[in-house]
């Protein structure tokens, strides 16, 4: 696992912990195809639940077995979008819980940042500010697919990676959040 250097490292184990933003489409599948577009091999985990936010994951406990497990690389906590107050606080209080945990076991915590619905555009800033404060204060990986997408969007005026609900991704929009993904976990 992590006793080799990453840079020596070619195959890693990801646990991604989420609602349907994951499990939309099947990130977890398309970040190991992404992955191996660059020569790694990833092997996933998936534990995602519909309107689950990361503190009720935790509180069911069946993640705090896979982290202290010390199979993962990586463990990846998605909730959202958490651009109000109330998500931002979830965000740092129970990232603090998951860091702590992932430091004890030797993995890395990664944020993964999803987006609003479509119809409330205005919510980008506050999703982009509170999970990037979030991995700050927890010293984890931000993974930026809302800021992405956003971009993607200010450049094109398409909103193509929402799917028909507008709120979560089109196959499009997980393939793109897919390669973000890979990108900030594995920076060349």
């Amino acid at each position: 696992m992590q006793l080799e250097s990453q840079s020596k490292q070619t195959e890693f184990h990801i646990l991604f912990i989420g609602n349907s933003l994951t499990y939309s489409n099947n990130l977890p599948q398309l970040v190991k195809k992404q992955a191996k577009k660059h020569g790694i091999t990833v092997k996933t985990k998936m534990v995602a639940k519909p309107n689950y936010a990361i503190s009720d994951h935790w509180e069911e406990g069946e993640v705090q077995k896979l982290i202290t497990s010390k199979t993962y690389d990586f463990v990846i906590i998605q909730q959202g979008p958490s651009s109000q107050q109330d998500g931002k606080q979830l965000l740092v209080d129970y990232g603090k819980k998951y860091s702590i945990l992932c430091k004890n076991s030797n993995a890395k915590l990664a944020y993964f940042m999803v987006w609003p619905p479509i119809n409330h555009p205005e919510r980008f800033k506050g999703v982009i500010n509170n999970h990037s404060y979030a991995a700050k204060i927890n010293n984890a990986i931000l993974c930026p697919v809302g800021a992405i997408w956003k971009k993607y969007f200010n450049a094109t005026n398409n909103y193509d990676y929402y799917g028909t609900d507008g709120f979560h991704p089109s196959k499009k929009g997980s393939e793109a959040a897919a390669k973000v993904i890979v990108e900030y976990l594995f920076p060349k």
